[in-house]
C-alpha cells in the first residue's frame, strides 16, 4: 500500500478545481484531481491513503452520491463535501454518510486546510485500527476448533470447572487449551482478552458449539 497521503479533487469546476488543487500543494501534500465522480471511481484502487474534497453538484454523479459509492465499495476515505446550494437534509445526509464535514463554496482557505488535515489524520486513524483488527483476526485464525470453543466460553465468562463440566473433559485438559490460547491471543487476562474480541467486531457465535454443534469435543 503506498505510503503517501493523497488528496483527491472531485470537481466539474475547472476554476474551482484549480484553486483547490493549488491549496493543496501549498500545504506540501501530493494531490490528484478529477472533472468527475466517474472519472475517480476508473481511477481509484481503493488502497491510496488520504482523503477526497468533492463537490456537491456535479454533471453526471452528484459528490453525495460519490461518498456514498466509496462506503458502498468499503472505501475509508475520509470525504470533504463543498456546496454552494448548502441545505438541512443535504448536510444531514451528507454527514450520516460519514462526511467529514460539509464547506460552503466559495470557502475561506484556512476552513479547507483544517478539514483536509481532520480528514487525513481520521484516514490514518481508521486504516491503523484496521490493521489492529486484521491483526487479531489472524491470531484467532490460529486457534484449533477446540481452543475456539474454550476461548467463547472464556469470553462468555464462564469459570474452567463449568467449561470442564460443558464439554465433558478434565480441567487439566481445560487450563492446557485455555493456557495455548491465552498464549496465542497475545492476552494476559481473560478481561483483555474479551477486549481483543470486542476490538476485532468477530461473531463468535452460540457459546461452546463447535462445528458439529456439539459441545463435547473429546478430551
Amino acid at each position: 500500500m503506498p505510503g503517501e497521503s493523497v488528496v483527491f479533487v472531485v470537481d466539474d469546476d475547472q476554476g474551482s478545481r484549480t484553486s483547490v488543487v493549488a491549496l493543496v500543494r501549498s500545504m506540501g501534500l501530493k494531490v490528484e484531481s478529477f472533472s468527475s465522480a466517474e472519472k475517480f471511481l476508473e481511477f481509484y484502487t481503493g488502497e491510496s491513503l488520504g482523503c477526497v474534497v468533492t463537490d456537491m453538484r456535479m454533471l453526471g454523479m452528484s459528490g453525495l452520491e460519490l461518498q456514498e459509492r466509496l462506503s458502498q465499495m468499503g472505501a475509508t476515505l475520509p470525504v470533504i463535501v463543498l456546496t454552494a446550494y448548502a441545505t438541512t437534509p443535504l448536510a444531514v445526509r451528507a454527514m450520516q454518510s460519514g462526511a467529514v464535514t460539509m464547506l460552503d463554496k466559495p470557502c475561506q482557505e484556512d476552513e479547507l486546510w483544517n478539514a483536509i488535515r481532520k480528514a487525513l489524520a481520521l484516514d490514518t486513524q481508521r486504516r491503523a485500527e484496521q490493521a489492529r483488527c486484521q491483526e487479531i483476526r489472524d491470531r484467532l485464525s490460529t486457534l484449533t476448533p477446540s481452543e475456539r470453543i474454550v476461548l467463547n466460553l472464556v469470553v462468555a465468562g464462564k469459570a474452567n470447572k463449568v467449561i470442564a463440566q460443558r464439554l465433558e473433559v478434565s480441567i487439566r485438559t481445560v487450563e492446557n487449551r485455555r493456557r495455548d490460547v491465552f498464549k496465542k491471543m497475545q492476552a494476559e487476562s481473560a478481561v483483555e482478552l474479551v477486549r481483543l474480541v470486542v476490538e476485532a467486531g468477530v461473531d463468535l457465535g452460540e457459546e461452546g458449539k463447535g462445528e458439529s454443534g456439539k459441545g463435547k469435543v473429546g478430551v
